[in-house]
């Protein structure tokens, strides 16, 4: 049986987003993180990072530099038994200053690559999946790759075009540690969209 997943932005969702983190000292989790990832572990899901990593393709840290940082990251989740199932990244950019890295790519978001490359090597449930991202880029992943809930964190989506492109499977939450009580609610059937 398939198994259902929450797809996660790294920057913004996960971390303060800085701009391009690529260091140990520069990364900082958002509050509640862990707590929320291992509720969402416990509730069955299987909790997948896919991000976008210009900064490697602008040449501002290596591949080496941006593992060395999830490999952080996940032993401060595993320390709560929240570690992830399973970190996805996109190092390209179609204007990239490191000529290895410049490529218009399938798989940086709002491509749905790394999406659909974790659904093969994870067997995911993608239509009873949620994408969580703070950004439109992500949300349109999630829609391209059929994720049935897009979930908007932040306040980066005001405007009513952008929104109305993902609705009706767009939903928006204050903060990710919201994330763990909402699908509580939808996997209840209690939800009421904002």
């Amino acid at each position: 049986m398939k198994r259902k997943a929450v797809f996660l932005d790294r920057d913004g969702v996960i971390n303060r987003d800085f701009g391009y983190i690529g260091s140990i000292e520069r990364f900082e989790f958002l509050p509640d993180v862990p707590w929320a990832l291992k509720t969402l572990k416990d509730l069955g899901y299987a909790t997948v990072v896919v991000t976008n990593q210009s900064g490697i393709a602008r040449g501002m840290y290596s591949e080496a530099d941006h593992l060395a940082v999830m490999d952080f990251m996940q032993r401060e989740l595993a320390k709560s038994g929240a570690a992830l199932s399973a970190h996805y990244y996109c190092p390209h950019h179609p204007e990239a200053q490191v000529a290895a890295y410049r490529l218009d790519c399938a798989c940086r978001k709002p491509q749905p690559g790394m999406l659909l490359k974790a659904q093969a090597d994870l067997e995911l449930d993608l239509p009873h999946s949620i994408m969580v991202g703070d950004h439109l880029s992500d949300l349109r992943a999630g829609a391209a790759a059929q994720v049935g809930n897009l979930v908007l964190v932040g306040t980066h989506l005001d405007e009513a075009q952008d929104r109305s492109k993902l609705e009706p499977s767009l939903h928006h939450l204050t903060c990710f540690a919201d994330l763990p009580s909402w699908v509580r609610a939808l996997e209840r059937g209690d939800y009421v969209p904002r």
